[in-house]
């Protein structure tokens, strides 16, 4: 599931989206942000259906071994075991999958090719032998091999991975996001009757996170130019057009966390964009942006607008 780090991202994303645009409608950025979250569980689903995907090809498959011109003993009576994969099986019953499947129009025809190309990486695999051969299948098992189809043909497909790069244009910082949600399905889904396993959720609290990311978000640009003001008082010799933009958003956003958020500690604010500073930013930008921040939020806490209560503390 989508953690504050993962949100806060979601947010600096938006802000230098709405710095870039020529529109000013906060409202309009507002709904572009909430969507980008929406996205990272279309994402999940359109890769779940991709997984179903290439398993319903064992059949297509097997028919089309069945009508070759000398089709042998093997091509006549393929092992089909896959088909009834009780993962699979419980995920194609699963009401919440279904209802998305809908809700985001899922469907590979555009693609006719993935699902065979990722089929027959799957049964040239010794893992996929070895699967075919047991006998003693449980729903530990049957999800072992659901993994090695996620994690060892998917993933590693390059056809794949073009596919979900055109499709969802935060792929790359999302796919980490995904992979965690596929793990808690996997988790989820441990039990033989279809009802009792569920799908992972995109927050562990939505309302309490999508109110963290709307009030960030929203803040940041409301105070811009006072937050700007203070940042600038900071960086006096150092010219504008040299520092990043991102080192600035993540400063205001730092700073925002600082006075309006009282109860996130203030070591925890710097950690979190100390850290996303080192996958957004410069190399140089993890340095700069903690000598700053050390600089303004000595002073705010001089000025008594730091103000953190309940589990937040200052130190």
């Amino acid at each position: 599931m989508l953690n504050r780090r993962h949100l806060r991202v979601k947010v600096l994303q938006s802000l230098y989206a709405y710095h870039q645009s020529n529109s000013r409608d906060i409202k309009h950025h507002e709904k572009q942000l909430l969507s980008s979250i929406d996205q990272v569980f279309e994402m999940y689903i359109w890769m779940l259906s991709l997984i179903s995907e290439v398993i319903d090809y064992a059949s297509r498959d097997a028919e089309d071994r069945a009508n070759k011109h000398l089709p042998t003993a093997d091509d006549l009576n393929p092992n089909l075991k896959i088909l009834t994969n009780k993962f699979y099986t419980s995920l194609g019953d699963n009401r919440d999958y279904l209802i998305a499947l809908k809700k985001y129009k899922v469907e590979w025809s555009f693609d006719p090719e993935l699902a065979k190309s990722l089929f027959t990486t799957l049964k040239n695999s010794t893992d996929y032998a070895d699967y075919l051969a047991k006998t003693d299948d449980t729903i530990g098992t049957d999800k072992d091999i659901i993994k090695f189809i996620f994690k060892k043909v998917i993933l590693k497909s390059s056809l794949a991975e073009q596919v979900f790069e055109d499709k969802f244009i935060y792929w790359p910082v999302d796919r980490e996001v995904l992979q965690a949600l596929i793990a808690k399905t996997f988790k989820n889904f441990a039990f033989d009757d279809p009802k009792e396993n569920h799908l992972a959720e995109i927050s562990g609290n939505w309302v309490e996170d999508r109110d963290f990311v709307v009030n960030l978000f929203e803040q940041t640009i409301r105070f811009d130019t006072p937050y700007q003001e203070l940042i600038a008082q900071k960086t006096q010799n150092w010219e504008p057009d040299r520092i990043a933009m991102m080192d600035t958003l993540l400063m205001k956003m730092a700073i925002v966390e600082f006075i309006n958020f009282t109860s996130i500690p203030v070591k925890v604010t710097i950690n979190e964009y100390l850290e996303i500073s080192k996958e957004f930013s410069t190399p140089k930008s993890n340095s700069f942006i903690n000598g700053i921040l050390d600089k303004i939020l000595f002073e705010l806490k001089a000025e008594n607008k730091v103000k953190k209560i309940g589990r937040g503390l200052i130190e």
